[in-house]
């Protein structure tokens, strides 16, 4: 019994390039709108991280203090004791 190709599909060089260009499109207008968006933004002062003895703090930007929600008040363990909740990593 000879062997053939009855019943499967021979891929060719082309069928295979068509993922690869794709992607190499998708990328390209992935960067074009990642360009355009940063282009648009309009921040003048895009601030700077500043090193201090165990932190790193942003210093300058365009987000002001004002824009940002307020922190909730109570602390992570008032929450815990209302819910009767004790992380797995506590150490009392």
């Amino acid at each position: 019994m000879a062997r053939g190709n009855i019943g499967r599909v021979r891929a060719t060089r082309s069928a295979g390039m068509l993922p690869v260009v794709l992607a190499l499109t998708s990328a390209a207008l992935l960067t074009g709108a990642a360009v355009y968006t940063v282009d648009r933004a309009g921040c003048v002062d895009p601030g700077q991280y500043i090193r201090h003895d165990n932190h790193i703090e942003l210093v300058g930007g365009c987000v002001d203090g004002s824009e940002l929600p307020a922190a909730p008040q109570e602390t992570s363990h008032e929450a815990d004791a209302k819910t009767g909740v004790t992380p797995s990593n506590f150490r009392p």
